[in-house]
């Protein structure tokens, strides 16, 4: 398998240009597949400088609601014709940071006949699956750090109810890729316990110290191999990766081979 990032918050080749998003491209046992396609066509231009055509990816996933991972969703849907798109029948909810800023996908694309929404689980190969864990407790839950749904007029903190994870096992292992974790890294972990997990962390709001150190020991404990990115943060990730056996960080335009 090899997983292309296309957009992510940083760059460490100048060729590139980063944004505050994500989108992986993943190549696995002769799928194209993309994850998430970030906040704007930004995931596209990347995809160009890299000699990605995406007019041949085979099918998409959309992690969650938010429009840092769904803001190229249009340019995605004009560029490929015929790849489907998953993602929670809760992806178009209201979505903000707070309660002035709208941070949720663009409404005038709900319609669109290649959206395909889907419920608690689907297996889209058999070797491929999508959960949402709706159904799963919360051990470790850390709040919704600001971000509200909005219900009925009403702003409640965020349930994240519109989140799925990717599963993906190839020779014998089985690799989840995850776009923001907000359901819980340390839960996710613990639900699944993958040979690899690929995503953001959800960590960036929390200052390096005692209590990171906690959740990155907790997760260390797992013969888990995690690559993350995004919404964890740069100094977040330096300060777990003292305390993680197994830990790197993907930048935009950076290849891994899994």
């Amino acid at each position: 398998m090899k997983i292309t990032c296309l957009t992510e918050n940083t760059c460490k080749n100048e060729n590139f240009v980063c944004e505050h998003g994500l989108s992986l491209f993943i190549e696995s046992d002769g799928l194209r597949i993309l994850f998430d396609m970030g906040q704007t066509q930004l995931f596209y231009e990347n995809a160009q400088r890299l000699g990605i055509d995406l007019k041949d990816v085979d099918f998409a996933v959309l992690s969650h609601g938010h429009y840092d991972h769904g803001g190229g969703l249009k340019k995605f849907l004009e560029v490929n014709k015929t790849a489907p798109v998953y993602m929670s029948r809760f992806a178009f909810e209201p979505h903000y940071n707070g309660t002035e800023k709208y941070i949720g996908l663009d409404t005038s694309l709900k319609d669109n006949k290649r959206l395909i929404f889907i419920e608690d689980r689907i297996e889209i190969t058999e070797k491929i699956s999508l959960f949402s864990c709706n159904d799963k407790a919360r051990k470790y839950d850390l709040g919704s750090f600001g971000l509200n749904m909005k219900v009925n007029g009403m702003f409640l903190p965020d349930d994240f109810r519109h989140e799925q994870y990717l599963m993906i096992n190839e020779n014998g292992r089985r690799i989840l890729i995850s776009g923001c974790s907000h359901k819980g890294i340390m839960d996710i972990t613990e639900w699944f316990s993958p040979d690899v997990l690929v995503g953001g962390f959800h960590y960036s709001k929390i200052e390096p110290g005692e209590k990171l150190s906690e959740y990155a020991d907790f997760l260390d404990r797992f013969d888990t191999e995690f690559y993350t990115c995004h919404c964890t943060g740069v100094q977040q990730y330096e300060h777990m990766k003292q305390h993680m056996r197994n830990l790197q960080y993907i930048s935009c335009g950076d290849q891994i081979e899994i």
